[in-house]
């Protein structure tokens, strides 16, 4: 039965020699979804209008470019070697955090220069992002790429999975865990959380920070589970980088509630 499994086709259409790939629509809807859901919001929350929008102008290309830089700084040893392929982005090997690194800065520069509340457009656009996040390893699952060590075809099935996922992890004749639907499930989950937090009224600035919180715990134990994990030394990065964001997330929050940093609320104009 193996040998009739054929993997999905992540060519999602054609045109002529230009093929447009299942992970860019995927990540290309994810975005506009997020991008939709911050706009809204952002109305509702009395921004100016096409903050956003403005925003993203810039987000969008320098978190891809962060994203890159952080990958190809772990995976210097080939790319030393192979520095032709440094700006082969099309070939894969971008990283979420660098991207998250890259929007973050983006993003306080551009409410510095727009005379706006860094944390203020941070707590509305973090559902969005967690939420792209979400939609987003589905392009991996097309891919079969960010999945996790060698499992047997009955642990899939004991998970009750459909089958068009127990297949797809079917790659050169090994399944392996589905880590992109591990990730994929927390982060709707934590879309959810956030989406609550909202009706809560908490204070400015912690609906982020519970954003990064959240996606770093879940970050941390799944890439323990997956095999393309970028390394330092003998750790992978991205749980050591999980671990200093939960921590760091904790300090920030505790600092601005202890001297007052954070008195004002999500749901105040």
């Amino acid at each position: 039965m193996n040998q009739t499994i054929h993997p999905l086709n992540p060519i999602a259409f054609s045109f002529g020699p230009i093929e447009v790939h299942w992970y860019g629509v995927i990540i290309g809807f994810g975005l506009a979804l997020g991008l939709f859901l911050a706009i809204r919001e952002g109305d509702r929350r009395s921004l100016p209008k096409d903050t956003f929008a403005d925003l993203m102008l810039w987000a969008i290309p320098i978190s891809i470019i962060s994203a890159r830089i952080y990958y190809v700084l772990f995976e210097w040893p080939y790319y030393s070697q192979h520095p032709s392929q440094i700006i082969a982005i099309w070939e894969g090997g971008i990283a979420i955090h660098g991207a998250l690194i890259g929007a973050v800065i983006t993003t306080y520069v551009f409410a510095k220069k727009r005379k706006l509340s860094f944390w203020k457009i941070a707590d509305i656009a973090a559902p969005s992002i967690i939420l792209g996040q979400a939609i987003g390893r589905w392009g991996n699952f097309m891919n079969q790429e960010a999945h996790g060590g060698p499992v047997s075809r009955a642990f899939l099935e004991h998970l009750h999975l459909p089958k068009f996922i127990i297949n797809q992890m079917y790659i050169n004749g090994i399944y392996y865990h589905p880590t992109f639907l591990y990730e994929s499930i927390w982060d709707f989950l934590g879309f959810i959380l956030l989406m609550l937090l909202r009706r809560v009224n908490i204070r400015r600035g912690e609906m982020f920070l519970s954003y990064v919180i959240w996606y770093s715990v879940g970050r941390f134990y799944i890439e323990g589970l997956r095999t393309d994990s970028l390394m330092l030394g003998s750790l992978r990065m991205a749980q050591v980088i999980s671990l200093v964001l939960v921590i760091g997330c904790l300090a920030v929050l505790i600092f601005r509630r202890k001297y007052h940093l954070s008195d004002e609320r999500y749901l105040d104009i």
